[in-house]
């Protein structure tokens, strides 16, 4: 079977490492993984919350800033994509929407760490 395993922590304090912090927790994380390179698959490092947007209700549904789910939903799956920027992505997710109007998408930007296979980073938007 397979398994997704979600990483959780303080944000503020993620966002408050030096480069050399971050990429010492990574180096820390990534010889886990090196050892368990049989039973795990690709990782990825979520944006910034504040950057997140939801997708929720009737039609086309509303964008709202925030990954804001209600207490009662539950993280079920996550499609990575591929976009230029928040609208396209947004477009993605409207579409996906089209054919399941009861879900509520949260999109993020994320990082992807596949050791020889290169995924583009998604800029930092204007301002922040």
């Amino acid at each position: 079977m397979l398994y997704a395993i979600l990483a959780y922590h303080v944000e503020a304090e993620t966002r408050s490492w030096t480069a050399e912090e971050d990429a010492s927790a990574f180096a820390r994380v990534q010889a886990v993984r090196e050892r368990l390179k049989d039973q795990l698959g690709p990782a990825a490092r979520l944006g910034d919350t504040r950057n997140a947007r939801t997708l929720r209700g009737p039609g086309s549904g509303t964008v709202i800033d925030g990954p804001f789910a209600e207490t009662k939903e539950q993280l079920l799956g996550i499609h990575m994509i591929d976009c230029a920027d928040m609208d396209a992505a947004i477009a993605v997710a409207r579409d996906l929407r089209s054919v399941n109007p009861t879900v509520v998408y949260e999109i993020r930007a994320i990082k992807l760490y596949v050791p020889g296979s290169p995924f583009p980073e998604t800029a930092r938007p204007r301002g922040i």
